[in-house]
């Protein structure tokens, strides 16, 4: 479900809500991938970029119905990975398109951003002893 402020109206970063935010990502990313001109090299490149940047809301969502603070850091640090592989391919996206530069630099900083909150989410959770 789209909230007001969402992905829908360019904006990658609708609310405090992290599982709402994570999709809202994913969303943009997908809309983002949709202008990329496609060729040889780009194709990979698109697949790539929704496959992560998609699944760093889907892992969120895996990490909160987690069972246990083992499985749950697990997850969260699957999360910190695909954010970013996402800040990856998103440069590796414009380096193919140049053109793609400034639509791709929110993406690019909502990446980071995910990637930090998820990596002191890891830091700060223990995992069960």
């Amino acid at each position: 479900m789209e909230q007001p402020g969402g992905a829908e109206q360019g904006n990658p970063r609708p609310s405090h809500d992290l599982a709402e935010r994570t999709a809202c990502f994913g969303e943009a990313i997908i809309d983002f991938c949709r202008t990329i001109p496609r060729d040889v090299i780009s194709s990979p490149l698109i697949s790539q970029l929704v496959r992560c940047g998609t699944s760093v809301g889907a892992n969120y969502c895996e990490a909160d119905e987690a069972v246990s603070k083992k499985e749950f850091r697990c997850k969260i640090g699957y999360c910190k990975k695909e954010a970013r592989e996402t800040k990856y391919h998103l440069r590796m996206v414009v380096r193919a398109n140049p053109s793609q530069n400034e639509p791709a630099r929110p993406l690019w900083k909502e990446a980071h951003e995910l990637h930090m909150i998820f990596c002191a989410i890891f830091r700060n959770t223990k995992p069960d002893s």
